[in-house]
């Protein structure tokens, strides 16, 4: 069964992310078609890019970057859970994708994005980010609206449409996740 890790882009006090990512969460642990796991990035507190090497080159020196690079590459596909800032994404998940190169190379990605155009700007640029890093991104995207799936802004109460939307966007991460993990492993034996 592939790896799916739902990681949760804001640290922000308050954050409406963490009830748009269990939602999300939730639902999909319902499918059983994949191994489900929620990445809070507060639960790694990685400062700002700190790394002397760049990350393509895979020689990583500080700790905080090993035990990241440990989380991330255990997954055969992600879900990114963004809000939208300023007409883009956190700085905090653009940070933490930033510290990164192989162990997102060849595989999928979702997007679940809230905000008041429903975060579609954010995942714009994160298809543009996840290009450079080989990550194959699904169509099919949630975008959740400050206006119609929050109550007053910020209690998160998801338009019934979205869970439909949300399926789709899964239906798509997992068949292309498991398709990229094939890729992966091909690769493992060539360089063998």
């Amino acid at each position: 069964m592939v790896k799916i890790g739902i990681i949760l882009g804001s640290t922000r006090p308050g954050r409406n992310g963490e009830a748009v990512a269990r939602w999300a969460l939730d639902r999909a642990r319902t499918r059983g078609d994949a191994d489900y796991e929620l990445i809070d990035l507060l639960d790694h507190p990685l400062p700002h890019l700190d790394e002397a090497i760049p990350p393509s080159l895979g020689q990583y020196a500080g700790e905080h970057t090993k035990r990241w690079a440990e989380t991330i590459d255990r997954f055969d596909g992600y879900v990114f859970v963004t809000p939208e800032y300023n007409h883009s994404t956190s700085g905090v998940l653009k940070n933490a994708i930033d510290y990164l190169y192989r162990e997102w190379n060849d595989k999928a990605a979702g997007f679940v994005s809230y905000g008041g155009v429903g975060g579609a700007r954010a995942v714009e640029h994160l298809r543009l980010i996840a290009a450079e890093l080989q990550v194959a991104t699904v169509r099919e995207q949630v975008a959740l609206s400050l206006f119609t799936d929050f109550e007053e802004f910020s209690r998160f109460r998801p338009n019934e449409r979205q869970g439909s939307t949300l399926d789709a966007m899964l239906d798509q991460l997992t068949a292309w996740s498991g398709a990229l993990r094939g890729v992966r492993e091909g690769r493992r034996l060539a360089a063998v």
